[in-house]
């Protein structure tokens, strides 16, 4: 594992959290820093997604694309 520069936050983490993160620690060789930062990226992905989906659907749906299906079969 690398050093890796950054900066430091702290968190408070329910009670019922930190059995299950030591669990997926654990079970993935990786240290509490290193699950929590790859769950921090994913979940702020997805909201980044969910913002520019909410964004971009206004223009979808004016061309007659309303559900995932519509897109699907256009570029499959």
């Amino acid at each position: 594992m690398s050093y890796m520069k950054g900066n430091t936050i702290t968190v408070r983490l329910d009670e019922d959290v930190l059995p299950i993160l030591d669990e997926v620690r654990k079970a993935s060789g990786q240290t509490r820093s290193e699950v929590i930062r790859e769950a921090l990226k994913r979940h702020l992905a997805l909201r980044r997604f969910e913002q520019l989906r909410r964004r971009a659907m206004p223009f979808a749906e004016a061309r007659g694309y309303l559900t995932d299906e519509d897109v699907f079969k256009v570029v499959s």
